[in-house]
């Protein structure tokens, strides 16, 4: 899967990290790798909270992004 991130940097040190595509998506980290590795975790963890919406609604289904 690949998503765009943005990247800038933080107010005092490092760098913020969001995906557009994922209302909600952010992350932060000391360096600019540190920021990539932290928002590729909380992709994964958007991935599984919206997974639980759903079931908990009985609305069972795959959650799968595309980039067109």
């Amino acid at each position: 899967m690949q998503l765009k991130v943005v990247i800038e940097p933080g107010e005092d040190q490092g760098f913020v990290v969001h995906v557009p595509a994922l209302r909600g998506c952010w992350s932060q980290g000391r360096t600019r790798q540190e920021a990539l590795q932290n928002i590729r975790e909380a992709i994964e963890g958007w991935i599984e909270a919206e997974q639980d919406k759903a079931d908990r609604h009985d609305q069972a289904q795959d959650i799968e992004l595309v980039i067109v």
